[in-house]
């Protein structure tokens, strides 16, 4: 399945805007007068935890040793603006996840999604700032920091690494889109004639403007027979239904957009047989009769239906083996001579091999619908493929279209560590999540941090000493540590010696078990 969901590809600027709401809540806990280390600890792990979710995956390793993948990718708009030169593609770089975190963490990125074959850019010349991929190390040094390496040239760039999207080429902002975009599964690259894996909207596939549901041309039934067809959502979108003469979510797993089919026109006679909706038109859609029998039952020919052929064959093999049975004699009969008597012999009938099945192909529609049409595909689409030796080399081209394709996915980030142990210089998810932080006032939680790390130097410098020779850290140490750093030891000494007075005056012989003296628990 290539599309599990249909999704816009906003999540990074959905991340960003997550991580704005985590700082809006640290400014609002840093901006009080004061807080103990405990509430600023607390709040540190609750960040964590925030930033983790959001960026659930290990980013301490690149995918470029791992070589060609089908991987979430991402283009840095701030090391590879977007260009209007025709030599654009030859400029475009994408970086795989990791490295969007670690090296582009504080750059203006654009979530492509995943795209199929592709090997990360981060750290080679396709990189236009130069920025070294700070997770490699350089194989010729060792040192840490790769740049300006070759990189491969198998990957394929479409106008999406420019922030372009769908066949309209506009440019995608996630804060004024609306509605749902759709990835084409993708067959073939741009320079074959296909779409690279694009993203489109839905009324760009079936030639509506873009604003079609605001143009007073569109009649208002069309566009409450639209909202009907979608399923009920809370979110923003449900002011943008899905246009007219577009196929309902349900009714597809996936699709090939256009330029994919007509790159390949062998996939235009599936159209409307089983796996398959019926044509969807880049001028209207599904047409009237289309639309609603895609929504009923799989279209089939009785005449052209695999299932009726079989049974077709297998009456007509019946009656033949009947006429058989009726035009040739029971037996044949040899002539042998036992005592001058001739005695019939019967002989077995040849065994008659059964007709080949007919392929797949000789059921499809011949011609195939003509014009320009996008193929939306149901989930059990592979099944229906014609796999004879004339149709296989189309498919050998395409894996995606024989089997259901593996993404890439980095491991999971290990609970309680800042990154599964982190790498040199890609800090933990709070710290990188911090640096996606945009447009708040810092000041007081910057001085909160300090505070922080000063007591953390502290803390260390007292347990130095126990680590260097070994010994063991008793409550009571902690305790008198912590007694120190509060300022408190003068008190507390000046009480212990005020006891210990009392104590004395009683003749210093008795214990103090159960009577009124009270003992703070071992431990702090």
């Amino acid at each position: 399945m290539s599309t599990s969901e249909p999704v816009e590809p906003s999540a990074a600027t959905d991340q960003q805007k997550d991580l704005q709401d985590a700082g809006k809540r640290r400014e609002s806990f840093s901006s009080q007068n004061s807080q103990t280390a405990k509430e600023f600890i607390e709040s540190q792990m609750r960040l964590e935890a925030d930033a983790r979710e959001i960026l659930p995956y290990s980013f301490d390793s690149c995918t470029q040793a791992l070589g060609p993948l089908r991987q979430i990718l991402f283009a840095c708009l701030t090391c590879n603006p977007p260009s209007d030169k025709p030599d654009a593609l030859h400029t475009s770089a994408g970086v795989c996840y990791s490295c969007s975190i670690a090296c582009h963490g504080e750059h203006t990125l654009v979530e492509l999604f995943n795209k199929r074959n592709f090997v990360c850019d981060c750290g080679t010349t396709r990189v236009s700032s130069g920025l070294p991929c700070t997770l490699r190390n350089d194989p010729k040094t060792g040192a840490k920091g790769v740049r300006s390496q070759e990189p491969a040239p198998e990957n394929k760039y479409n106008h999406n690494f420019q922030n372009r999207f769908c066949g309209c080429g506009e440019d995608y902002n996630a804060f004024e889109e609306k509605g749902t975009m759709f990835q084409c599964l993708g067959l073939g690259t741009v320079e074959t004639g296909g779409c690279g894996e694009d993203w489109w909207h839905p009324e760009c596939l079936i030639g509506l403007p873009r604003n079609w549901y605001k143009k007073a041309k569109v009649k208002t039934e069309d566009v409450e027979a639209a909202k009907q067809n979608n399923e009920a959502d809370d979110n923003d979108d449900e002011d943008t239904p899905l246009p007219p003469g577009f196929p309902a979510e349900d009714d597809f797993e996936t699709f090939l957009c256009y330029k994919c089919v007509e790159s390949n026109p062998w996939l235009k006679r599936y159209a409307g047989t089983p796996g398959f909706l019926p044509a969807v038109y880049k001028e209207g859609g599904l047409s009237k009769g289309s639309e609603e029998q895609h929504t009923g039952a799989e279209p089939s020919n009785p005449s052209s239906d695999p299932l009726t052929d079989t049974k077709k064959r297998k009456a007509d093999d019946d009656d033949t083996t009947e006429a058989k049975e009726t035009t040739e004699p029971a037996a044949k009969r040899t002539k042998s001579e036992i005592d001058g008597e001739q005695i019939p012999t019967e002989s077995k009938p040849e065994p008659t091999q059964p007709a080949p099945p007919k392929p797949k192909h000789d059921s499809l529609p011949n011609p195939p619908p003509s014009g320009t049409f996008s193929l939306f595909l149901k989930e059990n689409f592979r099944e229906h493929f014609c796999r004879c030796p004339e149709c296989y080399p189309n498919l050998a081209k395409y894996p995606q279209l024989r089997e259901e394709e593996e993404t890439y996915e980095p491991p999971l980030s290990e609970d309680g560590e800042a990154n599964g142990g982190g790498s040199t210089g890609t800090g933990s998810l709070y710290d990188r999540g911090e640096a996606a932080l945009s447009n708040i006032d810092r000041v007081r939680a910057i001085e909160g941090a300090m505070v922080y790390n000063h007591l953390r130097d502290k803390v260390k410098e007292f347990l130095k000493p126990f680590a260097e020779s070994g010994t063991a850290v008793s409550a009571e140490d902690i305790k008198a540590y912590f007694e120190k750093l509060r300022g408190d030891e003068k008190p507390i000494k000046d009480a212990a010696a005020g006891q210990a007075s009392a104590s004395s005056g009683n003749g210093g012989n008795e214990k103090d078990e159960g009577g009124d003296g009270r003992k703070e628990q071992s431990g702090y």
